[in-house]
């Protein structure tokens, strides 16, 4: 259960660092809320999650997925560089993840 509570926080993670750009610096109130209410959900469930797994594993696997998600959906949604270099370096933080879930 730990590790679902863990998945839904990167995904959370994934939805306020976006969410930043759309509130455009906190002057957009829909975007700002929705934004906030994720950062909110993300850390509780970060929480909640490290009540069972150790601290540098949840962190670690929380910040990749936020990290990997919000470079995806800056590609994708924000027409960020695409490089194959970049695209090299989200992956190997891919397989960093893969490798603390399997030693945890």
């Amino acid at each position: 259960m730990a590790w679902t509570l863990l998945f839904i926080a990167g995904l959370l993670e994934v939805g306020w660092a976006i969410g930043l750009k759309y509130t455009e610096g906190f002057t957009r109130p829909l975007p700002t809320v929705l934004t906030v209410a994720s950062m909110i959900a993300s850390m509780a469930l970060l929480g909640l999650a490290t009540k069972t797994l150790p601290i540098g594993t949840a962190y670690g696997v929380w910040v990749g997925i936020g990290a990997v998600g919000a470079g995806i959906l800056g590609i994708v949604l924000l027409g960020e560089s695409a490089s194959p270099a970049r695209l090299a370096f989200m992956a190997l933080m891919v397989v960093a993840i893969i490798g603390l879930k399997a030693t945890s």
